[in-house]
């Protein structure tokens, strides 16, 4: 059973900025390696949307860990994962 994928404008703009902080400090080789990461996920997602655990039980709001520093948070809403945004580890939760 697949499910579509929806990226929310917040998440688009944290993805970009992910990516160009990343380009700065650490190039295209890891920029590149992420990316692939980022779509990697993105299939187990579709495939499995259950599998990453939930950040906060009462906000349905999922993380994967793309990098130690690095998460993708989403929501499941019926039959459409909402990629919500793209987060930096070390920074205060979002949730709470």
């Amino acid at each position: 059973m697949s499910f579509d994928l929806q990226f929310t404008p917040e998440a688009e703009e944290t993805y970009d900025s992910l990516i160009l902080q990343l380009q700065q400090r650490w190039g295209a080789n890891f920029v590149h390696k992420l990316e692939t990461k980022v779509l990697k996920c993105l299939q187990i997602i579709v495939e499995s949307p259950y599998i990453y655990p939930l950040l906060y039980e009462n906000t349905g709001v999922r993380r994967c860990v793309l990098h130690k520093n690095c998460s993708m948070l989403y929501k499941v809403d019926k039959r459409v994962i909402v990629i919500v945004c793209f987060w930096d580890n070390r920074q205060e939760t979002l949730f709470t």
